[in-house]
């Protein structure tokens, strides 16, 4: 899909669902919302193309398992707007840029070689906790929402990520 067939609706109404679940959840979108709204073009054109919404500052694989950690919101959302005030491609921003207190400056890449990409907890050096659990504990790889239950959930109640966001973590 080309950037001529995303219409401006289209941009407008997933600006408007990705601004309200943000302030829902916590978040804050870029304030320059015509810098914003094309980063929203860019997720559209890549759901087009990929069927999932591959973030637009990155270089997709084509493939939904090795783009896991770049579906928005990515894995390094959160790191990034912590460290740094933006994520990598500043579609979410800090409460201090939202409010002129501090600048957007670029983002190093923290995104792991493909050979390190979307490992397990466990395969990653994550401690699995205490065990005899009655259920799995389930981690969201995008905000770290922990859930016991038999299934992780279809969408993370926190971020929004879809269920094979998940991994099981204990």
């Amino acid at each position: 899909m080309s950037a001529n067939e995303i219409s401006q609706a289209k941009v407008d109404t997933l600006y408007e669902r990705l601004k309200k679940e943000a302030e829902s959840s916590g978040y804050h979108l870029n304030p320059d919302v015509d810098f914003t709204k094309d980063l929203m073009k860019g997720l559209l054109i890549n759901e087009g193309r990929y069927g999932y919404r591959a973030c637009p500052c990155r270089l997709a694989a084509g493939n939904r398992q090795d783009d896991l950690d770049i579906i928005c919101p990515c894995y390094y959302r959160d790191a990034d707007v912590t460290e740094y005030g933006a994520c990598y491609c500043a579609l979410y921003v800090s409460g201090e840029i939202v409010r002129g207190e501090k600048a957007i400056h670029p983002i190093p890449e923290r995104r792991p070689p493909p050979a390190k990409r979307n490992k397990p907890a466990s395969q990653a050096g994550i401690s699995s906790g205490p065990s005899g659990l009655s259920r799995p504990v389930w981690r969201c790889r995008v905000c770290g929402y922990l859930c016991a239950r038999d299934e992780p959930p279809e969408v993370c109640p926190i971020c929004k990520a879809t269920k094979d966001r998940f991994e099981r973590f204990i």
